[in-house]
C-alpha cells in the first residue's frame, strides 16, 4: 500500500482499533466526562477518575502532586499532595490592565502567591487546590479570560510576535491571532456546565461541528510571525503563519506546517522536524487555510500510536506534496507562490521602544518567567495606572505596552525599586528552564529552581 492510501491509524478505522485516548475521547460526552462528580468528591484531593484526568486537559487544567514531598507521604501511607496546574487562553499574550489585575488577585488567594509566564505566551497557576479550580476559573470569566483548549488534543495556545516597532501591523495581526483562537477551540458547552454551572440545553445542532467526538489526534500549535522578528520560533509551530506586508498593509501570509521539536527518548523513530514552507494565502482566506490544515490532521493523523501523532509525522507519512493538494482541495483554491521574507531576530528589545504611533513600550526581564510575589506587587502597582496593555513574550518576558512619554520615568522608578536594574547579561537573556520539580510529573531532575545558580556559576567563569 502506498504512502498516501495507507489509512490503517487513523479515524476511519474502528474506534476499536485505535489507542484507548480515541476511546476515552469519545465516550466522554463531549469532555463532561465525571468531571463535575470528581469535584464534590471531598475524600480525595485529587479528581479520581483517570479519564478526567485526561479529559481536563482539554480545560486547560494538568492534575499534579507536590514531589518534594511525595516519598514522606508514602511513607506516612497518605495520598500524595495533590494540586493543579491552570493555564490561561491568551491568544498573542496580550492582556489588558483589568485582566492583570484579576490574574494577580486570583493568584494571590488561589496559586500560591505566584504566576508562570510560559514560552507561548499565556500564564500558568500552580499550586492550586481542588476547590480553587471553579474560583479561579470563574475569576478568569470575569475578566473575559478562559482555559478552554490550553491543553489537550485540540488547537492550543495560539501565538503572535510582539514586535513594539510595528505597532498597526502588530494590532491587525494579534487581531486575527485572536480571531484564529476562538473559532478553532472546541465548542462544546462541557466547559460551561462544568466550570460556570450553566445548565445543559438540549440541541439537534452537532456539539462538536469541526472536531467530532475524537478531537485531534493531538496537540496542533498555531504562530503567527512577523519578519524580521521570529520570536514565535515559528518553524516549530504545526501550522506557522508568517505575515508579508508591503506600504498598504498586510497582504497576507506565507504557509509553513509540520514542525516540533520534540522527540521520545530511546525512540528513533521519533525525531525533531522544522516546517515546510508550501506557499503563500492572501489575508482574506486565512480561516479557510486554517481549517483546511488543521481538518488533514484531524482526518488522518495517528491515532494507533501517540507518540507519532503530531501533525509533522502525518506529513511525513503521507509526503508533502499529497498534504499540500490536499490542504488546496479543502481549501477550494491554489497557494501561491511564497513571498520573500528575512528573519534577523528571535530575541526581545529591551528598554524603551518608540513605535509609529508615538506610544513607547518597555520590556521588563522576568527570569524563568516565574513572577514571585515582589513582580507581583510591581505589576499590580502599574496595572492599577496604566492605561495600555501587557504583552507577554515567548522568551518569557513582558512588554508594558502603549506608555504615554509622560508615564515613563514614573514606571523606570517603580520597576528600578522594586527588581532592580533590569538589563540582563546576554548568557540571562537567553537561558530558560521548564517548571520540572516539585510540581511536574515529568521531571527527573531540577531546572527552573536550579538554573539561576547554575547562571551564577557560568557568568564566574566567563
Amino acid at each position: 500500500m502506498s504512502q498516501t492510501t495507507d489509512r490503517s491509524f487513523d479515524i476511519s478505522q474502528s474506534l476499536d482499533d485505535l489507542g484507548p485516548d480515541e476511546r476515552m475521547k469519545e465516550s466522554s460526552d463531549f469532555l463532561r466526562g465525571t468531571i463535575a462528580e470528581g469535584l464534590l468528591d471531598r475524600i480525595t484531593g485529587a479528581v479520581p477518575s483517570e479519564h478526567d484526568v485526561k479529559l481536563m486537559k482539554f480545560h486547560g487544567i494538568y492534575q499534579q502532586d507536590n514531589r518534594d514531598v511525595r516519598d514522606e507521604r508514602r511513607r506516612q501511607k497518605l495520598e500524595p499532595a495533590f494540586q493543579f496546574m491552570i493555564r490561561v487562553r491568551l491568544p498573542g499574550g496580550v492582556c489588558t490592565p483589568s485582566q492583570w489585575l484579576m490574574l494577580d488577585e486570583l493568584a494571590r488567594r488561589h496559586g500560591g502567591e505566584t504566576l508562570r509566564v510560559t514560552t507561548r505566551q499565556t500564564f500558568q497557576f500552580h499550586w492550586v487546590l481542588k476547590g480553587s479550580l471553579r474560583p479561579i476559573i470563574q475569576g478568569l470569566h470575569e475578566a473575559l479570560l478562559d482555559t478552554v483548549a490550553a491543553c489537550g488534543d485540540d488547537s492550543r495556545g495560539v501565538m503572535c510576535t510582539v514586535d513594539p516597532r510595528s505597532s498597526t501591523l502588530h494590532a491587525e495581526v494579534a487581531s486575527l491571532a485572536k480571531q484564529v483562537s476562538d473559532h478553532v477551540i472546541p465548542k462544546t458547552r462541557a466547559y460551561h456546565e462544568i466550570w460556570y454551572g450553566t445548565q445543559r440545553i438540549a440541541s439537534s445542532a452537532p456539539e462538536e461541528p469541526f472536531y467530532g467526538p475524537t478531537y485531534l489526534p493531538r496537540k496542533f500549535k498555531i504562530g503567527f510571525a512577523l519578519p524580521p522578528s521570529n520570536d514565535i520560533d515559528v518553524f516549530s509551530q504545526d501550522l506557522g503563519l508568517i505575515a508579508i506586508a508591503d506600504d498598504n498593509g498586510l497582504e497576507g501570509f506565507n504557509v509553513v506546517i509540520g514542525g516540533g521539536m520534540g522527540r521520545t527518548d530511546k525512540d528513533p523513530s521519533t525525531y525533531p522536524r522544522l516546517a515546510s514552507l508550501i506557499g503563500f494565502v492572501p489575508a482574506e482566506n486565512l480561516m479557510a487555510c486554517v481549517e483546511a490544515v488543521m481538518g488533514v490532521q484531524r482526518d488522518y493523523g495517528n491515532r494507533k500510536n501517540r507518540q507519532h501523532a503530531r501533525f509533522k509525522y502525518t506529513i511525513d507519512n503521507k509526503g508533502i506534496d499529497w498534504v499540500r493538494e490536499e490542504i488546496e482541495r479543502r481549501m477550494g483554491m491554489s497557494f501561491a507562490k511564497a513571498r520573500a521574507f528575512e528573519f534577523t531576530s528571535n530575541g526581545d528589545p529591551y528598554g524603551w521602544q518608540k513605535s509609529p504611533d508615538g506610544l513607547f513600550h518597555r520590556t521588563v526581564y522576568i527570569e524563568n518567567g516565574r513572577l514571585n510575589l515582589r513582580a507581583l506587587d510591581v505589576f499590580r502597582e502599574i496595572a492599577q495606572s496604566h492605561s495600555g496593555s501587557f504583552r507577554l513574550t515567548p522568551n518569557q518576558n513582558i512588554i508594558i505596552s502603549g506608555v504615554q512619554e509622560n508615564q515613563r520615568k514614573k514606571l523606570d522608578s517603580i520597576i528600578l525599586k522594586q527588581l532592580g536594574p533590569d538589563q540582563p547579561s546576554a548568557l540571562r537573556q537567553n537561558a530558560m528552564a521548564c517548571v520540572a520539580l516539585p510540581t511536574c510529573g515529568l521531571a527527573m531532575a531540577e531546572s527552573e529552581r536550579y538554573l539561576p545558580e547554575l547562571l551564577d556559576k557560568v557568568e564566574a567563569i566567563l
